[in-house]
């Protein structure tokens, strides 16, 4: 097996992109999305952050995409313009591999560098995984919102994490 190699987004990953977030919206509540975006919203929405020039990465491994991360835009009000919301995302067979804690380790930088002061994470109550990432890497919970989100028949928490950049 290759080294593991963290790079810029490429128009070329849309597919594997939009294929790993599919499964989450799909099996999972990681996201409140109920229906899958398809390969057009996802190019705009990562098309939109290049032109930003906000920090988009991908992991892959002999040419596969096995996960994504980047940070953009948290609130859309000027007066927010130096904080930024993170969103990592692996591949189903590619989590515990301590790959999302290197995207995420390289958009944190990425963010320092565009010039973010503040990263939050939005991450569901139930993602303790994705907690966990967070904390190891000097995130902070700042509070918990209760019962915001409906999936799955069921009422989801939301845990907002922040980290000083």
């Amino acid at each position: 097996m290759s080294e593991l190699s963290i790079r810029p987004f490429a128009w070329r990953d849309v597919p594997g992109i939009t294929a790993i977030y599919r499964h989450y919206v799909e099996n999972s509540v990681a996201t409140f999305d109920l229906e899958a975006p398809g390969e057009t919203f996802m190019a705009e929405k990562f098309g939109h952050m290049v032109e930003l020039g906000h920090p988009a990465v991908v992991a892959e491994r002999d040419g596969r995409l096995l996960g994504y991360a980047y940070a953009s835009i948290y609130r859309p009000r000027p007066a927010y313009r130096f904080t930024c919301e993170d969103t990592v995302y692996c591949a189903p067979d590619a989590q515990g591999q301590g790959i999302g804690t290197a995207l995420v380790s390289h958009v944190i930088e990425l963010s320092r560098e565009f010039g973010f002061k503040q990263m939050i994470g939005v991450i569901t109550g139930e993602s303790t995984g994705s907690i966990r990432l967070h904390e190891k890497l000097g995130f902070r919970v700042v509070g918990t919102y209760d019962q915001v989100g409906y999936k799955f028949d069921r009422w989801l928490d939301i845990v907002h994490m922040q980290k000083a950049l």
